[in-house]
């Protein structure tokens, strides 16, 4: 089963990864599974290195490299899936939440935001509304003994 990215910010045609660059391994998954819980090796770890796969231009390795740097181990991401009873929803899991990552992590930055300056009514409206509070507040000391 191929990875498929589909066309989004940074990735205009969309990507897709043969399933011979992915690494799959299965483990027995914690969790709910009744009799089989023991017995089935339901959980699915995917694995793809990404200085490695040929399928990404060098301007989105380094953006995925920097952008995932924290979820690398040795220049590869690994992603798990075990909610699932069968390995092969945790298959397609697996392949989804890699599938969302990258495309996160392929994603341009926003630019950057540009200061404004507030309005003057805007100005005028907050500084009447710390003057109505200041009032508010001196409004509630004691009463002076001259009035």
């Amino acid at each position: 089963m191929d990875l498929v990215i589909p066309p989004g910010p940074g990735v205009p045609q969309g990507i897709t990864i043969p399933a011979a660059d992915l690494v799959e391994r299965f483990s027995r998954s914690s969790g709910p599974g009744g009799q089989g819980v023991n017995t089935a090796d339901s959980r699915v770890e995917l694995e793809l290195d990404l200085a490695a796969t040929p399928h990404l231009t060098e301007a989105q390795r380094r953006r995925a490299l920097t952008a995932l740097g924290t979820r690398l181990v040795d220049g590869r991401l690994v992603v798990a899936a075990s909610e699932h009873r069968q390995q092969r929803r945790n298959r397609v899991a697996a392949r989804d939440r890699m599938a969302a990552l990258l495309r996160e992590a392929l994603a341009p930055p926003p630019p950057a935001r540009r200061a404004t300056r507030p309005t003057r009514g805007s100005v005028r409206r907050r500084l009447d509304a710390k003057r109505r509070r200041g009032e508010t507040k001196a409004a509630r000391g004691r009463p002076s003994p001259e009035a």
